[in-house]
């Protein structure tokens, strides 16, 4: 191995479920066969898609409060068959989008404090596939674009901001698309297949830039690393070994590195984190994340470590990094669905580190949540990259979003979240470099010390609470237990 990979590897991430207080629980999760994540998430909300009867719904709940969701919660059920994907706009977190079994595409508008009652009325109604539409996608820096794909084989561009026929229409697979992937500033669409071949496409216009053949290897999910020029993709090899493969975005004749995981039958979901070089892989039906860095030198992947639950998960959602939590130096957080406790976990992973303090090495500048340009720019042929953000407490970020003053309708309340507990068995990693800061700047880096003092006493002040509040719980528990051995006790002698 190169000494420049090496030198900056997180070798200690580890990853940390909620405690059961902390988690979601009484969520009816669909039971669709669809091989998609069925949960999406925002700094605000949390959408799951839920098995219903009559045709086809989802829930949004806050993210700040836990615990026991009413049965009586409402829903978005517009549509009149079973919900397949939901995505969150990633410029307005009161904006999402639903595909379904009806053939139609829809978004909607969530009250800022949550739902009240039953959503049945879409923003916008997209009707222009002739089967059901399985898969959406929203354009990473242009605003109010949206792309879908059905089983028609067919892959359309809408503009939200215009009437409701699509403005692009992709016609070049013969077969189902089974995933679709934009790069960083959207002027390239991956694709993969049915016929097991990848391919990017020029999305404006639909021409193939390059093609793979893939020979006796399925693909099943593809994704951009738009910091690396590089493609990854899993599937099946020929001998049904589950594997992943990275590929060079210039040529895709082969692949630069293939590695076979196991024997399972799970899809596998790739997910990449750009800031910190990190790429995830978590199986559905699996209860395992692994977890692995990437470089554009060769061996060009390490692998890190593994998170494993018993629990096998049926989906899962990623909290943009504009939503985590940096004073416990948090990297990523899955929201796993757990299908057979109708439970939505959140799971986090952190790096170990003992000073306190902003750590620029592991946030550099993210993206933020606002559009780089608008549709017709895009649609007349302009490529921007994302607009940036710091994540540094007190920095200039472009969060336009609401504060929440209410509590939602039908849900328990609970103190707001901190899923890392206990940190005091973590252990100090080598990844103090400063290597990993991006170069570009949109806004300013300026904190004052005594805020972040404040807001690091704040977090050890919650933990305590939250401490005292289990010591509590347990006390009661014991009681209990004692009460019922006297009450057998008498009744035996």
């Amino acid at each position: 191995m190169s000494q420049r990979y090496s030198r900056v590897t997180f070798h200690h991430v580890i990853g940390k479920a909620a405690v059961k207080g902390r988690c979601y629980r009484g969520l009816s999760i669909t039971r669709s066969v669809q091989d998609n994540q069925f949960c999406a998430v925002n700094p605000r909300f949390i959408a799951v898609v839920t098995e219903c009867t009559g045709g086809g719904a989802f829930i949004v709940i806050s993210v700040r409060h836990t615990g026991r969701v009413s049965p009586l919660h409402p829903r978005v059920c517009g549509h009149s068959a079973r919900v397949l994907d939901v995505k969150w706009d990633p410029f307005n977190d009161l904006r999402i989008a639903s595909c379904s079994e009806d053939c139609t595409v829809k978004v909607w508008n969530i009250p800022p404090n949550g739902l009240k009652a039953d959503l049945t009325s879409p923003s916008k109604d997209l009707l222009a596939h002739g089967r059901r539409v399985s898969l959406i996608e929203w354009h990473p820096t242009a605003r109010d674009l949206l792309l879908s794909s059905a089983y028609d084989c067919k892959v359309f561009v809408w503009r939200l901001d215009a009437p409701e026929v699509p403005v692009c229409v992709i016609n070049t697979h013969s077969e189902l698309v089974v995933c679709l992937s934009f790069n960083a500033d959207g002027s390239l669409l991956a694709t993969a297949c049915k016929d097991k071949k990848i391919r990017i496409i020029e999305p404006r216009t639909g021409r193939v830039l390059q093609e793979s053949c893939c020979g006796s290897r399925k693909v099943s999910k593809i994704l951009f690393l738009w910091d690396l020029k590089m493609l990854v993709s899993t599937g099946n090899s020929c001998w049904n070994q589950r594997q992943f493969a990275l590929w060079d975005l210039e040529d895709l004749s082969e692949p630069l590195l293939e590695e076979d995981l196991d024997g399972g039958s799970g899809v596998i979901f790739p997910f990449y984190d750009a800031d910190t070089h990190m790429l995830y892989l978590a199986g559905k039906g699996d209860g395992n994340i692994r977890y692995y860095e990437v470089s554009a030198v060769k061996p060009y992947v390490h692998f890190l470590s593994e998170y494993r639950s018993p629990s096998p998960q049926r989906g899962l959602g990623v909290m943009p990094k504009r939503g985590l939590n940096i004073s416990v130096c948090e990297v990523f957080r899955f929201y796993r669905l757990l299908a057979i406790k109708d439970l939505l976990e959140p799971l986090s992973f952190c790096v170990p580190r003992k000073s306190e303090g902003f750590h620029a090495d592991i946030y550099p500048m993210t993206a933020a949540n606002e559009p780089a340009m608008t549709a017709d720019e895009w649609l007349m042929g302009q490529n921007k990259g994302p607009l940036l953000m710091s994540l540094r407490p007190g920095a200039e970020a472009l969060d336009t979003s609401p504060t929440e003053t209410e509590t939602p309708a039908n849900q328990d309340t609970e103190y707001p979240p901190d899923i890392i507990e206990d940190l005091q068995d973590w252990t100090e990693d080598d990844t103090q470099s400063h290597d990993w800061i991006s170069s570009r700047t949109c806004c300013d880096l300026n904190r004052t010390e005594p805020l972040e003092v404040s807001l690091h006493q704040r977090e050890e002040t919650q933990d305590l609470q939250e401490q005292l509040k289990q010591r509590d719980d347990k006390i009661r528990e014991l009681e209990l237990e004692l009460k019922n051995m006297r009450n057998h006790m008498r009744a035996s002698f």
